[in-house]
């Protein structure tokens, strides 16, 4: 228990350089949320929902961060700053890393059945500061999302995500450098914003032309279509 906890600690020290110690990172709301929940998890599991609950809301209180009972968190989860909310079915795998006001959302099912609604997030993910993942999908191993993206598709594993929707830039985690990369993007000579906004800028002029090309179709279609009546 003792090396697991200092295992965890270590972990969130390697991620952050701020602490000077353990029992320093032992006074991290995130570290507390992931003890709440770890009990309001076992509480929900064993279907004690109320109880569950009631834990839920004191962790909230204390930390601010909402973590419903019924999300499924694995090793290492680190919560850097708070104001999260994860939902019910979201399912984190090992070595994440999310910063503060960061939402896995769910979809809202028109039958009331809830299912799986929620992301899942793979192992040694970044999740940076504002950023929106919603619905039930799938962010990829070692992906990074950047600061205030909103996602709404499956992010590939090591891909990089900005913008609104995200996109993935040029980038790619696993080729950024071997260290931690703090709120998801490089922040080095391999990233370059400009760089950024240009491939941006030409995913929306890929976006046009596919659109002018459909549009100039459906024009000569229609054009076809009178000569062959007449």
């Amino acid at each position: 228990m003792f090396k697991r906890l200092t295992a965890y600690l270590d972990s969130i020290k390697a991620r952050d350089p701020a602490p000077r110690s353990r029992a320093e990172i032992l006074l991290y709301p995130g570290v507390w949320s992931l003890l709440f929940h770890r009990i309001a998890h076992h509480l929900f599991r064993a279907r004690l929902y109320f109880l569950a609950r009631a834990v839920n809301h004191l962790s909230r209180f204390l930390t601010g961060n909402d973590i419903h009972p019924g999300a499924t968190i694995g090793r290492n989860f680190f919560i850097d700053h708070g104001f999260v909310v994860i939902g019910e079915t979201a399912d984190i795998r090992d070595d994440v890393t999310i910063y503060q006001n960061v939402t896995l959302g769910g979809t809202s099912p028109d039958n009331g059945v809830g299912g799986k609604r929620h992301p899942t997030v793979e192992k040694g993910a970044i999740i940076g500061s504002g950023a929106q993942v919603l619905g039930p999908v799938t962010v990829g191993q070692r992906a990074r999302i950047g600061a205030n993206a909103v996602v709404t598709r499956d992010v590939p594993e090591g891909a990089v995500m900005v913008g609104i929707p995200a996109r993935a830039t040029m980038v790619e985690g696993r080729k950024a450098g071997g260290g931690f990369v703090p709120y998801g993007t490089p922040c080095s000579e391999v990233f370059d914003p400009a760089t950024q906004k240009i491939e941006t800028l030409r995913c929306e002029l890929d976006h046009l032309r596919k659109r002018l090309d459909d549009a100039l179709a459906e024009r000569d279609e229609e054009r076809h279509g009178r000569r062959d009546s007449a």
